[in-house]
C-alpha cells in the first residue's frame, strides 16, 4: 500500500493543536480512487485558517460529519500528479492552487490530497506557490465581501481589522478595485497597513474607533467587519451612508444577532449582510491575475512541516499578521 505523510487527528475537542500527530505512513490517496471532477495533487504549500480548528472542535460536527482519522487544511498550492480519465481541464505536472470546501473529505496538510476541479485553478507563471497557497480562504472571503458590497472605483470602504489574513487581502483587493480604504489595526501594524495601500489607518490601541470614524468628512459606502467589534454595527449610522452596507465576515452568534435585531431594540440602522465563503474558480482566477500583475502581495509567515501544531497555537493567539503558510516536504 502506498503511503504519504499527513497531519491527522481523531478527536479535536481538547484543541486541534493538542490533538494532531504526524503520520508518516498514512494511506495515500490513489489515482484509481479518483472520481469524475477530481484530481490528485502533490501539495507544495498549505495555509492554515481558523475554520481548520473551529469545525472539528465542535463535538457534534466532528462526530457526525468528519471521517477519522482526519487531516485539517483547506488552502493549498501543488502539482497535479493524476487526473480522472474523463478530465480535460487539468493535466499531470500542472501547478494549481485553490481552497477546499469546509468538511471536505480530504485535507491539505498532507503530501498528497484529492481536490475537486471546481475548487482549484491553474497557477499563473512566475508566482510563488507559498503566496498562492495563502490566497484561498482569506483571499476569496475578502474579495467576495467587497463584491457583495458593490465596491468599485471611488467607493469609500472601511475594513475593520486590516492586519489579519482577510484584512491584508481586503485592503489590497479594495485598492485594486479603485476604492478609498480606511482600516483599523494595532500600533505595531500601522506601517504594514499603510504599505498595503490603506489611505487612512486607525490605531485602535490609541483612539476610539467609532469616534474616529465620525470625524471623516464623507460617510462610508461599505464596511467589512473582520473582527466583530462590540457596538460597531449598532453605531454604524453615525459613519455609514443611508444606502451603505455593513458586511460581517463569517457567521457567529454576534453576526446572527446583528442580522435579526431591529433598530428599535438596539440593533443597527444600516443594511447588514453576513459574508460566507463561496469557492468560485472565476474568483480564484481573478485573484491569481492580480497577484501576477503585482496588484497584491500576500503577507505570509512561513512555517516548517514539523511545526504545524505550533502554527495552530500561533493562529489561535490572535496575534498572527497576514497568513501562516506551511511548507510541505517532497519526501
Amino acid at each position: 500500500m502506498a503511503t504519504t505523510q499527513a497531519w491527522q487527528y481523531m478527536d479535536a475537542r481538547k484543541g486541534l493543536e493538542n490533538s494532531l500527530s504526524l503520520n508518516k505512513s498514512a494511506a495515500a490517496p490513489s489515482a484509481a480512487s479518483l472520481r469524475k471532477g477530481q484530481i490528485l495533487v502533490k501539495v507544495i504549500a498549505a495555509a492554515v485558517n481558523p475554520a481548520d480548528y473551529k469545525l472539528p472542535e465542535i463535538g457534534i460536527i466532528s462526530k457526525l460529519f468528519i471521517k477519522k482519522p482526519a487531516t485539517p487544511g483547506f488552502d493549498f498550492c501543488g502539482r497535479v500528479v493524476a487526473t480522472h480519465d474523463s478530465e480535460q481541464g487539468f493535466s499531470e505536472g500542472q501547478l494549481v492552487y485553490g481552497a477546499l470546501s469546509p468538511l471536505s473529505e480530504h485535507g491539505t496538510l498532507s503530501q498528497l490530497t484529492i481536490v475537486p476541479t471546481s475548487e482549484c485553478v491553474p497557477l499563473p507563471d512566475d508566482i510563488d506557490p507559498h503566496e498562492a497557497a495563502a490566497m484561498g480562504t482569506a483571499g476569496l472571503t475578502a474579495y467576495q465581501a467587497l463584491i457583495a458590497g458593490n465596491a468599485t472605483q471611488g467607493s469609500r470602504v472601511f475594513i475593520n481589522g486590516g492586519s489579519g489574513g482577510t484584512g491584508t487581502f481586503g485592503i489590497q483587493w479594495a485598492k485594486a478595485l479603485g476604492s478609498h480604504v480606511t482600516t483599523t489595526c494595532s500600533t505595531a501594524n500601522v506601517e504594514l497597513c499603510q504599505r498595503l495601500g490603506a489611505d487612512v489607518v486607525i490605531d485602535y490601541k490609541k483612539v476610539d474607533i467609532i469616534s474616529e470614524l465620525e470625524k471623516n468628512s464623507e460617510e462610508f459606502d461599505i464596511v467589512v467587519d473582520n473582527v466583530g467589534t462590540p457596538g460597531l454595527y449598532e453605531n454604524s449610522h453615525r459613519f455609514v451612508k443611508p444606502d451603505g452596507v455593513y458586511l460581517q465576515v463569517h457567521f457567529n452568534m454576534t453576526a446572527l444577532r446583528r442580522a435579526i435585531q431591529p433598530a428599535w431594540l438596539g440593533g443597527g440602522r444600516r443594511q447588514h449582510k453576513i459574508v460566507g465563503l463561496k469557492i468560485k474558480t472565476d474568483d480564484l482566477a481573478q485573484l491569481g491575475k492580480w497577484l501576477r500583475e503585482g496588484k497584491v502581495k500576500p503577507v505570509i509567515e512561513t512555517w516548517e512541516w514539523e511545526n504545524v501544531p505550533k502554527a495552530y497555537t500561533k493562529l489561535k493567539s490572535g496575534r498572527t499578521v497576514g497568513k501562516i503558510v506551511v511548507r510541505v516536504p517532497d519526501h
